[in-house]
C-alpha cells in the first residue's frame, strides 16, 4: 500500500534555485521519526524546445513502517501551462494535496490565486482530497507575525493571514502557518496535520480494498457454505419434592405402625412410628432403646422422657393394629394429660416436619383454653426437640428452624439408613442382607406400600428377597428414599439405577437418573464421545425398554447432533428404521451442508482459483 502526496508552490524567500535542501518538504522527510528510507530524484520538463530545469523533485520514502510514501514536490507553477496532461494526473492521483507560498512573496501569492487556483477547484470537483495550505516565514514589516485575520498593517507586500484563510476556505482545505521551518513548525505542526491526513487515508484505502474483495468474491468465486445451528434439544423439567407429603401421609394411613400412644387410664390416642420419632428427637430415642442413658450427655433429655413417657409391654393392652410379624406395637402411656390431649396436634407436627410453629399453637389453643397451660406444651414440644428460646417466645424457634432444612427427616433419616437399628426387614440381595424400616418403604414408595400390605408373600416376611438389581444400585434407591437425593457414580449405574426406580415406580427418582445422564453427557467434549467404550445407542435402547421416553428423545436428538462422531461407531447399525431415519432426518451437520463443504473445497484446491482468505 502506498501514499502519494502532491506538494505545488515555492516556500522559499529569495533563495536560490537548488533550493530542495531547505524546502519544508525536505526538512519533514529529514526530520520525521515516521519516516525512513528516503530517495529523491529531479524530473525534467518533458518540452525539448523550453530551457531544461527541474518541473519538479520526486521522493520516496516508507512511512509507519512498510508504507510506501512518493511525494512530488513541484516547485514551478508554469507546470499547469506548459504540460497540463502531466499536472491534471499528478492532481487526480494525489492522495493529499499540499500548497506552500511564502508570506512575503504577495505577487506570486496573487498569481496562484488568480490563475492557478481555479484549474485545481475544477479538477477537485471530481475527487475527494484532503488539501494544506501552508503560509511560509515571517512577515518582514513587523517584529513578530500577526495572527489576526482582519490585520491589515501588512496588506502592501506580506500576504496576509486572512487572505490564506480565504484561500484556504475557497478549497476546503486545512490552513497553516509556518514561521519557521524548525523542528516545532515542520516536525509537529505540519508534520501532526499530514500524518493525520496519511491515517486517513491508509483507513480509506484499506475500506475500499475489503469491499472489492467482498465484491470480487461474491460475483467471481464461491462462497463458503454456511453451517447452521444444531436443533434444540428437548429440555427435561424435573419433578418437585414430595418427600414432606409422603411422611406427612404415613401418620394417616396407619400402615407399619410401631407405636401406640395411650393414656393413663389406658385409652388409645394416636399411632405412630418409631422410625420417624426416633430421627427428629433424642428423647425417642432413649425411650425406644436405640440410645442409651449413657449415650446421652443432656440430662434434661432424659428428664424429659421420664417426665412424660412410660413404657409398657404388659399385654392387657387393648390392642387394634398390628405391627410387623412377631413384633406387637409398643405402647407408651402418656404421663402429662395436657400434653396427651394434644399429642395428636403434635404428632402432626412433627410429620410434617417440625417447623409449622404457628399452626401447632393454634391448634393447641382450640383444645387448651389456659394461655399458661398452652405455653408449657408447646415448651415440651421444644424440649423434646431441643429447639432453642424462651417459653414465651416463639419467634426463636421460628429463626431457627428457618436456618435448618424445612424437612428434618431427609437427614436425620440416613442416621438409620442401612442400619439394623428399628429395622423391621431384611432385603437379600447378591448373597448379603440390607436392614430397612418398612414404615419409610411404605410411604416413600407404592410398589413397596402394596407389597407390605397385601396378600403377598413379603407382608408376613422379615426376610425378602431381591432378584435382577446389584447391591450398589439397590443401596442407592434406598438411600433415596431415606434421604431424598442421590448422587450416581457414573453413567451406567445412574442408568441402573432408573431402572431401578422404573421397577418400583418411583418416578421422581428416575428424572433424577435422567436428569444426571444428560449432564454428564453434555458435559463431554467430542474427543471423549468419539474415544469412550460407553454406548450411547445402548442407552437409547435401555430408555426405551424401561418407559423413559424424555431420556430416549433426548438420546436420539443427542446422536443426530453429534452423527459423525456416533455415525462411525459400530453400535449406529443397532438403531432401528425408524431411529434411523429420524437421525437422518435431524442430523447435524446435513447432508446439504457437507456437500456444499466438499464443493468449496474443491474450488479452493483448484489451480484455476486462489483463496481469497488464506
Amino acid at each position: 500500500m502506498s501514499i502519494h502526496i502532491v506538494a505545488l508552490g515555492n516556500e522559499g524567500d529569495g533563495f536560490p534555485e537548488d533550493n530542495r535542501q531547505s524546502g519544508l518538504i525536505w526538512t519533514y522527510l529529514g526530520r520525521s521519526a515516521l519516516v525512513s528510507e528516503t530517495e529523491s530524484s529531479l524530473l525534467l520538463n518533458s518540452d525539448a524546445s523550453s530551457i531544461a530545469y527541474p518541473v519538479f523533485t520526486e521522493y520516496q520514502a516508507c512511512v509507519f513502517g512498510n508504507v510506501r510514501l512518493v511525494v512530488h514536490d513541484c516547485p514551478v507553477w508554469g507546470i499547469f501551462d506548459s504540460d497540463w496532461y502531466t499536472s491534471r494526473n499528478l492532481i487526480v492521483g494525489a492522495d493529499i494535496i499540499v500548497i506552500k507560498y511564502s508570506v512575503n512573496d504577495k505577487s506570486s501569492f496573487q498569481e496562484v490565486k488568480d490563475s492557478y487556483i481555479p484549474v485545481i477547484k475544477r479538477t477537485l470537483n471530481h475527487c475527494s482530497v484532503p488539501v494544506i495550505i501552508s503560509a511560509v516565514g515571517i512577515r518582514q514589516n513587523e517584529e513578530l507575525p500577526c495572527t489576526c485575520p482582519l490585520c491589515t498593517s501588512d496588506r502592501g507586500n506580506c500576504v496576509t493571514s486572512s487572505e490564506g484563510i480565504q484561500l484556504a476556505k475557497e478549497l476546503g482545505a486545512t490552513y497553516l502557518e509556518l514561521h519557521s521551518l524548525n523542528d516545532f513548525y515542520v516536525g509537529k505542526y505540519f508534520g501532526g496535520v499530514l500524518e493525520y491526513f496519511m491515517i486517513q487515508t491508509l483507513n480509506q484505502k484499506s475500506s475500499e480494498k475489503m469491499k472489492k474483495r467482498k465484491k470480487s468474491s461474491k460475483c467471481h468465486g464461491v462462497r463458503p457454505p454456511q453451517l447452521e445451528q444444531p436443533e434444540k434439544m428437548p429440555v427435561l423439567k424435573g419433578e418437585a419434592s414430595h418427600y414432606n407429603s409422603d411422611l406427612h401421609n404415613l401418620l394417616f394411613c396407619c400402615q407399619c405402625v410401631d407405636v401406640v400412644f395411650y393414656t393413663e387410664d389406658l385409652k388409645e390416642v394416636v399411632e405412630a412410628h418409631k422410625i420417624v420419632l426416633c430421627s427428629v428427637s433424642s428423647v425417642f430415642m432413649l425411650l425406644f432403646n436405640v440410645k442409651s442413658p449413657a449415650d446421652i450427655q443432656d440430662s434434661t433429655v432424659i428428664r424429659t422422657a421420664q417426665d412424660l413417657f412410660a413404657v409398657n409391654s404388659e399385654t392387657t393392652f387393648p390392642v387394634t393394629s398390628q405391627g410387623p410379624p412377631c413384633n406387637p406395637p409398643v405402647r407408651v402411656i402418656v404421663k402429662d394429660s395436657l400434653f396427651c390431649s394434644c399429642l395428636s396436634d403434635i404428632l402432626h407436627f412433627i410429620y410434617s416436619g417440625a417447623f409449622q410453629w404457628e399452626e401447632l399453637e393454634e391448634d393447641v389453643k382450640k383444645k387448651l383454653k389456659d394461655p399458661s397451660d398452652v405455653l408449657g406444651v408447646i415448651e415440651k414440644v421444644k424440649c423434646i426437640l431441643k429447639t432453642p428460646g424462651k417459653m414465651n417466645c416463639l419467634k426463636n424457634c421460628r429463626s431457627y428452624q428457618a436456618k435448618r432444612p424445612l424437612w428434618l427427616y431427609n437427614t436425620s433419616l440416613r442416621f438409620f439408613f442401612n442400619t439394623p437399628m428399628l429395622a423391621d426387614v431384611i432385603f437379600k440381595i447378591q448373597g448379603s442382607t440390607v436392614p430397612a424400616h418398612r414404615a419409610v418403604l411404605v410411604a416413600r414408595c407404592k410398589v413397596m406400600a402394596a407389597m407390605f400390605n397385601g396378600n403377598y408373600l413379603e407382608a408376613n416376611s422379615v426376610l425378602v428377597p431381591v432378584y435382577g438389581i446389584s447391591k450398589e444400585t439397590f443401596l442407592s434407591f434406598l438411600e433415596y428414599l431415606y434421604t431424598d437425593s442421590c448422587c450416581p457414580a457414573s453413567i451406567l449405574q445412574a442408568m441402573s439405577l432408573l431402572i431401578c426406580a422404573e421397577m418400583y415406580q418411583v418416578s421422581r427418582l428416575q428424572h433424577i437418573c435422567e436428569l444426571y445422564i444428560i449432564t454428564q453427557l453434555q458435559s463431554m467434549p467430542s474427543r471423549e464421545l468419539a474415544s469412550t467404550s460407553l454406548s450411547v445407542v445402548g442407552l437409547l435402547k435401555k430408555a426405551k425398554f424401561h418407559n423413559s421416553d424424555c431420556l430416549s428423545t433426548w438420546l436420539l436428538h443427542f446422536i443426530a447432533t453429534n452423527y459423525l462422531i456416533f455415525s462411525q461407531k459400530p453400535d449406529f447399525q443397532d438403531l432401528s428404521a425408524e431411529e434411523r431415519s429420524f437421525v437422518e432426518m435431524h442430523r447435524w451437520p446435513s447432508n446439504i451442508y457437507l456437500k456444499q463443504l466438499a464443493e468449496y473445497r474443491k474450488y479452493v484446491h483448484s489451480r484455476k482459483c486462489r483463496c481469497i482468505v488464506m
